[in-house]
């Protein structure tokens, strides 16, 4: 397996992640060519697209700034979690070890994430375009007044909503922010997105699911000063009256290989109590 080539991605503002990766360093070499070990905000270094593998060292916001930066190619992701939650990324540094040369081999599971082209326009300060893992927020913002954001499908009007704002998320993503403002949970191979007010003023305002393959226009109706488009909780464009937001599916998602033996309901139980009582541990 000398002949693989792994790229490493690193949130090296994480304790012990360095002196991880310096000391597993050896050991990768043994099993394959390490193109480049690169902190995780930094650009790509040339050639980082034809690598078989990378491996996403952080948690779950560095597996989601890695998928930004390598979405759409065919280098799979495998994300090691060195921080609290790791829902997303789910191999622990000893069962990466485990598991790299399956990995390698192409024994293991790979699962194509659904990835989101997001794209602000109307007012030159504010044109903006992005790739979204996660989620697409759009947020009040300060002085914090209800806003108005109207809501269209290919054209064809869905809503109008009034509150504190608006989350489209993918099925990665739905148990992200979606979930927090009680949003659905979608399986990870789901096409389709949800659409989740955020504090909505009306009780009638509640979560949709559409499919993924339409485009949805965003206007804002009326924003606030300090009202914004987020990405993935780790990108932001300003907004103001007047500007739209056009989300729509990526031509290609990201690849992420997935724990063996872990299955999703099982992700969702571990990490999230999801389906536990609150009396009867299971």
């Amino acid at each position: 397996m000398a002949d693989k080539r792994i790229l490493i991605l690193a949130n090296h503002d994480k304790p012990g992640v360095s002196d991880c990766i310096e000391r597993l360093r050896p050991w990768f070499d043994e099993r394959a060519d390490v193109v480049a070990v690169v902190d995780a905000r930094a650009a790509l270094p040339d050639g980082a697209a034809e690598a078989d593998l990378c491996v996403v060292f952080g948690g779950d916001g560095t597996l989601l700034t890695a998928a930004r930066a390598l979405g759409g190619t065919d280098v799979p992701l495998l994300g090691v979690n060195m921080g609290k939650l790791g829902f997303l990324a789910e191999f622990d540094v000893e069962h990466m070890q485990k598991h790299l040369d399956d990995v390698l081999a192409g024994r293991a599971d790979v699962c194509e994430r659904m990835m989101l082209d997001v794209t602000v326009s109307n007012c030159e300060a504010h044109a903006f375009t992005s790739v979204a893992a996660n989620d697409v927020a759009i947020l009040a913002g300060p002085p914090f007044r209800m806003i108005n954001l109207h809501v269209a499908r290919d054209g064809e009007p869905i809503a109008e909503y009034l509150g504190d704002g608006l989350v489209v998320a993918t099925p990665t993503g739905s148990t992200g922010y979606s979930m927090s403002a009680s949003g659905p949970i979608l399986e990870p191979t789901l096409d389709a997105v949800t659409i989740t007010p955020v504090a909505p003023h009306t009780l009638s305002m509640r979560p949709i699911v559409v499919r993924s393959d339409c485009t949805l226009r965003l206007t804002a109706t009326r924003v606030n000063a300090g009202s914004a488009v987020i990405i993935d909780g780790q990108l932001s464009s300003g907004l103001c009256d007047g500007d739209a937001v056009e989300v729509r599916r990526a031509d290609r998602g990201v690849r992420i290989v997935t724990h063996p033996g872990r299955h999703f309901f099982r992700t969702l139980s571990d990490k999230l109590q999801w389906g536990r009582s609150p009396h009867h541990p299971v």
